[in-house]
């Protein structure tokens, strides 16, 4: 017993230490090049860390990495409830299929850059400016992820569970939401690495907070350093969240063979 405990042990270091190992590589470069490049250029990543733990503990500047924040989940719930809702119609109804497939792909091909431009004609206030971005760049890979799942349930299970009459309760809680899950959790993994980097686009079109603004600031200072940290807001908060994702995904399928759920 006590080796066996021994060997999860080890294997579990081993594996934190081959995780951790691509980072402390890509800082030891950093570290070398702040040696001998100046420090607006490459800052140290003492001077980095330092920055860092001003934001948190500075409660003005923490807020704006928390507005942030908030602006991505507001804007990714509101694409996720409109995409479901299209997903279902699509999947449902030919005709939307032929009309809004083709109207998401076109929206999909719009850069975030042109839909800032859109929402500072069409919005006067910059919250509405920037959930109008977040929304319209996040719609159609929650729409056409969940629209594939809903298309990918086998067709003779469909029609087994329908030969018991369930209500369209039961049959939404025992039938379509376990087999859309895995992909619903996966348009949120998707979409949350592309919010978090058109959050900073939109945050440029005269918000007076949040990190967009604040890697405004630090660039028109040539403060390498506060922007790195300031990155680092962003990187954190997606970090968290994709753990989160991962502890709702493991909850959801721990009817699944561990295994199973690895792949």
């Amino acid at each position: 017993m006590i080796a066996e405990r021994d060997s999860t042990a080890v294997r579990g270091l081993k594996q934190v230490a081959t995780a951790l190992a691509p980072f402390v590589v890509l800082a030891g470069l950093w570290q070398l090049a702040s040696l001998g490049l100046p420090r607006y250029l490459v800052p140290s990543l003492v001077d980095v860390f330092w920055r860092t733990l001003d934001i948190f503990a500075d409660w003005s500047q923490f807020s704006s990495a928390l507005a942030t924040a908030g602006r991505i989940m507001a804007g990714m719930v509101g694409a996720f409830v409109i995409g479901v809702g299209l997903a279902f119609l699509m999947e449902r109804s030919t005709v939307a299929d032929k009309f809004l497939g083709p109207t998401l792909n076109f929206f999909q091909g719009i850069p975030a850059l042109s839909w800032v431009v859109f929402a500072i004609i069409w919005f006067k206030g910059v919250e509405p400016r920037i959930l109008f971005i977040m929304v319209v760049t996040t719609l159609p890979a929650f729409a056409f992820q969940i629209l594939g799942a809903l298309r990918g349930m086998s067709r003779d299970l469909l029609e087994m569970v329908l030969s018991f009459r369930p209500t369209r309760w039961k049959m939404f809680r025992t039938m379509v939401l376990p087999a859309i899950l895995p992909d619903i959790l996966t348009s949120w993994r998707v979409n949350l690495g592309n919010a978090s980097r058109v959050v900073v686009v939109a945050e440029l079109v005269g918000a007076t907070g949040g990190v967009g603004y604040e890697l405004l600031q630090q660039q028109q200072l040539f403060d390498m350093a506060g922007a790195l940290a300031w990155t680092l807001q962003l990187v954190f908060f997606v970090l968290i969240t994709q753990k989160i994702i991962s502890l709702i995904e493991t909850w959801a399928f721990k009817y699944r063979a561990q295994s199973e759920r690895a792949i």
